[in-house]
């Protein structure tokens, strides 16, 4: 079994009890988490969740070519109703980089705690493969075991049919 030595006596194995026992408490790293955010932090994750999408981004893209391009267009072609008089355009910019200020950390906490989510995630399923890792050395020890036995049984019965016929 490449390099593998399983155990002389069977009943050096561990039983199923034991085995079972040995395992960690389950738990859901998904809920813990989401316990454990603070309203601003479950705030910050939904303005992560909801700015942080193309949607959003091509909703300001559109948003500022229209803008731009219709007060662009009707101060070329004379047409009436032009949104912003030249001064009104600094106020615009002063507004959106205002957004942008407030967002970007927003955004950042909220990157911040999914990145803390992930490494719970990444820490429980470390643990959980360790887990595995063990059980099936064990099963693997059983079954060495069973073949073992399986073995001597079938010398055995190849001497009881030498013996016989």
């Amino acid at each position: 079994m490449g390099g593998f030595e399983p155990p002389v006596d069977s009943a050096l194995l561990p039983s199923v009890e034991q085995v079972v026992g040995k395992r960690k408490k389950k738990r859901n790293v998904n809920e813990e988490h989401r316990e454990s955010l603070s309203t601003m932090e479950r705030y910050a994750l939904w303005i992560t969740e909801s700015v942080g999408t193309m949607g959003f981004f091509v909703l300001i893209l559109v948003w500022t070519v229209v803008w731009m391009g219709w007060n662009y267009a009707a101060q070329r072609y004379h047409w009436p109703g032009v949104f912003d008089a030249p001064w009104q355009f600094a106020i615009w910019l002063f507004v959106s980089n205002l957004i942008q200020i407030h967002l970007m950390p927003l955004i950042m906490v909220g990157q911040n705690l999914q990145s803390r989510h992930a490494e719970a995630r990444a820490e429980k399923e470390f643990e959980v493969t360790q887990q595995t890792e063990r059980e099936m050395e064990t099963v693997l020890r059983y079954l060495a075991a069973i073949n073992r036995r399986l073995t001597e049984i079938d010398d055995r019965l190849r001497g009881l049919e030498d013996r016989a016929g």
